[in-house]
């Protein structure tokens, strides 16, 4: 995939056109990892967060298809986070009366430890600690960037972010996030006014949540007749208008056919006047 700023790609090393997310899939973990890879997924998003990932079993699963012969870890774009103590149940992945710091460092290696990795491609902050960007974060964030100086991570993302946190970001931080990943509401414009921020600052956004969070929109009349105009599903809709107006998205199904039909909307192309009246649909 070519994506249209090409500052941001000198900044970045290549992303693939679509992310595959792993979380709340349990047992199924390795075998829908594995599934994915098969279909021609290339981008694995998860978190070295229990209570919602079982990322362990991410690495089971990509182990698997490394034996297979099916890809290699070069081939791959591995992306994990690091979540605050708020947001996980008790198996955490780091000492808790640690420094921030320190935990970031303990998640980080636990990961590369359920990976099989030396390092991953994108190490994201799973969400501020408030609603607002504090110290706490800061010493967060400064953490991250020294373990992409240590070359465990190539890029660093932020997810779950308003425009306040990333207004605060980037005023005190002289380090950016390559990515932005949130869940993306149609009711609230597809997230604009983020994208836009985004967009200004090279960042490249992820949206997740695009079918489940937009159910309605699957069945807007206009999505409908868009769908059987371009012979394609509605979610192939969704997939090809959030790529086309600069978004990685993610899927997560766990139905190989959906799989394949996410994948094959890489290659539908809507009109100018369609993509307007999607970004209007909903809000």
């Amino acid at each position: 995939m070519e994506w249209e700023n090409s500052d941001a790609m000198t900044r970045q090393s290549p992303s693939p056109p679509f992310l595959y997310g792993t979380a709340w899939k349990e047992d199924r973990t390795a075998a829908l990892v594995k599934l994915a890879i098969r279909a021609g997924f290339r981008g694995i998003d998860t978190a070295n967060q229990r209570k919602h990932y079982f990322e362990a079993a991410v690495g089971e699963g990509l182990a698997a298809v490394y034996r297979d012969g099916l890809v290699q870890r070069e081939d791959l774009f591995l992306q994990t986070k690091f979540t605050y103590q708020e947001g996980q149940d008790h198996r955490l992945p780091y000492d808790p009366s640690a420094a921030p710091a320190v935990q970031v460092a303990q998640s980080l290696a636990s990961s590369l430890e359920h990976l099989g990795a030396e390092s991953v491609d994108s190490f994201v902050l799973h969400g501020p600690s408030s609603d607002r960007w504090t110290e706490v974060d800061a010493e967060v964030w400064e953490a991250m960037v020294g373990e992409r100086n240590a070359r465990r991570t190539q890029l660093l993302g932020v997810s779950n972010v308003s425009m306040r946190h990333l207004q605060q970001l980037v005023a005190i931080h002289k380090e950016q996030p390559a990515f932005v990943q949130n869940r993306c509401y149609a009711r609230l414009g597809w997230d604009r006014e983020v994208r836009q921020f985004c967009k200004d600052q090279n960042i490249i956004y992820q949206g997740f949540s695009l079918l489940t969070a937009n159910v309605e929109v699957l069945r807007h009349p206009f999505v409908v007749q868009l769908a059987k105009q371009h012979q394609a599903t509605a979610a192939q809709i969704i997939f090809a208008f959030a790529r086309q107006i600069g978004m990685l998205p993610l899927t997560g199904t766990s139905n190989p056919e959906h799989m394949k039909q996410d994948l094959e909307s890489l290659g539908l192309v809507l009109k100018p006047d369609e993509i307007q009246t999607m970004e209007s649909i909903a809000g």
